[in-house]
């Protein structure tokens, strides 16, 4: 896919160094779409391989502005780094853009009006929806839109859920799908969770895909593009092993990531059962309905 990113940004050289092939735009075009990130997430260097990773395919021209917030200043991110490859929301707010994708964030503990960026974030996600065609709402990022926009609040799991788990697709009209088996895996990673009740309930939401296991999985707004994804499609092969080993270090309570290693007795060797499809589902994101 030709892609256009930050010069310089460390991200694709990584990516190209896994064996991932990508065609690096060194000019926009007028057919090139243009894609806001977001990104909420405490390691932006793997977040950013991550969408990078997962829209490789695609065979359109994208354009992709690394988007920050003006009222956060990440704990875990380098300066220089935010600095010379990021772009703050007031700089971007007169800007319009085919796709934004707002990435989840460590805070899900938290109530959302406690989140030092909550004012800025609601402000984000009233803009997008006149200055964004369509707009991806990734975890805790879903969970935030779907409050701030409908009233529908998350709530605390007795444990987290963690592990590759099975989806089934609600309605196979929607062009999210194509090409994607109708059980499809994908990486969760959070202690929170939406309840399916609620979101039937509301009008202008459409339920389109869950798992029995891991619950609502992907949600539309009605009438528009937007989409209200849980899990983590996007995750690189050996992250829930990380995020497993880091709490571990922490003494925290966690249980290993379920259906994710080969070699469950001794936790090692993850399987790659979800990336295929998370391809064809930002692809299918790109192709229908960024355009």
């Amino acid at each position: 896919m030709p892609i256009k990113v930050p010069a310089g940004l460390p991200a694709l050289q990584a990516v190209k160094n896994e064996g991932v092939t990508v065609e690096e735009l060194k000019i926009s075009t007028g057919n090139t779409l243009r894609i806001a990130l977001l990104n909420l997430m405490p390691t932006k260097e793997t977040t950013e391989a991550d969408f990078i990773r997962v829209l490789s395919e695609v065979p359109q021209e994208i354009e992709i502005t690394l988007m920050k917030l003006d009222t956060h200043t990440p704990k875990h991110a380098s300066p220089i780094h935010m600095q010379e490859y990021y772009k703050g929301f007031g700089e971007l707010r007169t800007q319009h853009f085919d796709g934004l994708i707002i990435t989840g964030a460590p805070v899900e503990h938290l109530p959302f009006e406690e989140v030092t960026y909550w004012k800025e974030l609601c402000n984000i996600m009233e803009w997008a929806d006149s200055n964004a065609t369509s707009t991806l709402y990734i975890c805790w990022a879903a969970q935030a839109g779907l409050y701030h926009k409908f009233g529908i609040d998350k709530h605390l799991l007795p444990k987290k859920m963690f592990g590759i788990f099975q989806h089934k697709i609600l309605n196979k009209d929607i062009k999210l799908f194509d090409g994607i088996s109708e059980n499809f895996p994908v990486p969760h990673s959070r202690h929170t969770t939406l309840l399916r009740d609620e979101i039937l309930q509301e009008k202008h939401l459409q339920l389109l895909s869950e798992s029995e296991i891991s619950g609502v999985h992907i949600v539309q707004e009605r009438n528009t593009r937007n989409f209200f994804i849980t899990g983590h499609s996007e995750y690189a092969l050996e992250t829930l092993d990380g995020e497993y080993r880091r709490d571990l270090a922490k003494n925290m309570p966690i249980a290993p990531p379920v259906n994710y290693y080969a070699d469950e007795e001794r936790m090692q060797s993850p399987t790659n059962t979800w990336q295929s499809d998370a391809k064809k589902l930002f692809g299918n994101w790109v192709k229908h309905y960024l355009v």
